[in-house]
């Protein structure tokens, strides 16, 4: 019998387009920010030794082979582990529960501050930080919805989007950046304790590089971001170090009227997500300035493992209307499930190996999608996972492949990022150049299967057990959601309305 894999990869690309000359030189670091690299200028000395040789740094920390960067490097080994989490602002996962934050206000029927603050109440820091990272991927996600039709399929990468943005905040000011750290969330963040700050949310996003990035949970996960600057473009040293710091990437200078620069950054991705994502780049404008690309790559295997002789066609239902035959993976084995009678849907986890599960979410109705997704907030799967039984049930799940391509440019503005994308702009931590950012492009590919055939990147009221079925048949669309359970890091969320598009 041959393992299921789940294989899923995403690029997203930030263009910057210039505004007006750059002028040279660069200036200290912005105040408020403390060094952590004793001024040297250079990569902070708990880091691989080279570390920072590439021209371009991804967050692959360990190689396969199991061997160091360096050519012979031993593996990390846990006490690394746990002296990064000491480095980084505390003595691991027990201080991190320690923390007290702000109590929260005794109603909250917006859903903002107050209620992150409660979902905040026994978590450790990253998983703060994860919280508000899917409160705002649940936003872009809704965002891109109401841009596409209800029988179009939807996938994003909300992990590269947060990363990426925050990324841009080192080089903010002003109320651009309080523009972008508000739908963020950051500063409800920086809020709850007195013990947080800016330097905080960018050391986590540091903490969970390395938390994620590791080879030893039974998965693949693997994450690049490169940062490409137009020659003669000078960046603040601060800007550089900070990026260095926190989030391992490296400002190389490069041509954008080159058509050998789209080709070599095709091939760095293309490499990375083993070849699922060809073509991240179909061509640049020459007026780029500066380029953000990041990626993401994921490979699991399930732990319930779908038989491939046990697959057939059978009927999915698009809606009241149209039925079609679809590939239907089964299989059979002990699965957490619940089902929410407020939403009106029920929800299966599909663990891979290792740390990481698929949330599957099915509307009871055909037309229960759009209030279903209108209503998707981290308190709401933390309802759904508290919730759940372990039972033996029957799984039928259709086999699907989704590739999406999105510029992200409207998504954002439609949730009050503006100033990143006009003159009001405020890049003066980032260089003396007047910029824009014109293409915030995001690119995501996932396949599940039962074969592993290689592609692609509230309260517990009103649930209850899913006990009365032994059958969870995923026959009409879905959400999705994959999730990395020790540091609650939300991975990929989309949409299948129809399994046979991508």
């Amino acid at each position: 019998m041959k393992p299921g894999l789940g294989w899923l990869a995403a690029t997203l690309l930030l263009q910057a387009a210039l505004g007006a000359g750059p002028q040279p030189g660069g200036r200290a670091a912005a105040p408020g920010w403390r060094r952590a690299d004793n001024g040297s200028g250079g990569a902070p000395p708990f880091l691989p030794a080279r570390f920072h040789q590439e021209d371009t740094v991804t967050d692959d920390l360990i190689p396969e082979d199991g061997r160091g960067r360096a050519g012979g490097e031993e593996e990390e080994e846990e006490e690394d582990y746990l002296d990064l989490d000491k480095i980084l602002g505390g003595d691991g996962d027990d201080e991190d529960y320690a923390d007290v934050v702000d109590a929260a206000p005794e109603a909250d029927p917006a859903g903002g501050a107050g209620g992150v603050l409660r979902l905040f109440q026994g978590k450790t820091r990253l998983q703060r930080l994860n919280l508000l990272n899917a409160r705002f991927a649940f936003r872009m996600y809704r965002a891109l919805r109401d841009g596409a039709n209800g029988s179009d399929n939807l996938l994003l990468a909300p992990v590269g989007i947060s990363a990426a943005l925050s990324m841009v905040s080192l080089g903010l000011r002003g109320g651009t950046r309080r523009q972008l750290l508000g739908p963020l969330g950051f500063e409800d963040f920086v809020n709850a304790s007195d013990s947080y700050d800016g330097r905080t949310v960018h050391g986590l996003f540091r903490k969970l590089t390395h938390r994620l990035f590791r080879r030893d949970f039974g998965f693949t996960l693997r994450a690049v971001n490169d940062l490409y600057v137009r020659k003669g473009l000078a960046l603040r040293d601060g800007f550089r170090s900070q990026l260095r710091e926190y989030y391992f990437a490296e400002p190389q200078p490069a041509d954008f009227a080159d058509p050998a620069f789209v080709a070599a950054a095709n091939r760095r991705v293309r490499g990375l997500t083993k070849g699922l994502i060809k073509e991240a780049l179909a061509d640049v404008d020459p007026a780029t300035v500066m380029m953000i690309l990041n990626c993401l790559y994921f490979k699991g295997t399930w732990e319930n493992k779908f038989p491939a002789e046990m697959t057939h066609k059978r009927n999915f239902r698009l809606n009241e209307r149209e039925v079609v035959k679809v590939p239907m993976m089964q299989t059979k084995g002990n699965f957490l499930a619940a089902n929410d009678h407020v939403l009106d849907c029920d929800v299966l986890r599909l663990p891979y190996v290792g740390n990481i599960s698929m949330l599957v979410v099915v509307p009871h109705k055909l037309a229960g999608m759009r209030a279903l997704e209108s209503q998707l907030t981290p308190g709401v799967v933390d309802g759904w996972r508290r919730s759940m039984t372990n039972r033996t049930r029957e799984v039928l799940l259709p086999r699907f492949r989704l590739e999406k391509k999105y510029d992200l440019v409207e998504a954002l503005r439609s949730v009050g990022i503006t100033d990143l994308f006009d003159q009001n702009g405020d890049y003066s931590g980032m260089t003396d150049g007047k910029i824009i950012i014109h293409q915030f492009k995001h690119q995501s590919t996932i396949t599940v299967n039962e074969e592993g055939t290689q592609a692609a990147a509230v309260t517990a009221v009103g649930f209850m057990p899913l006990s009365t079925q032994v059958r969870f048949v995923v026959d009409r669309p879905l959400l999705f959601l994959v999730y990395e359970h020790r540091t609650g890091c939300l991975l990929f969320v989309g949409r299948v309305a129809d399994p046979g598009r991508s």
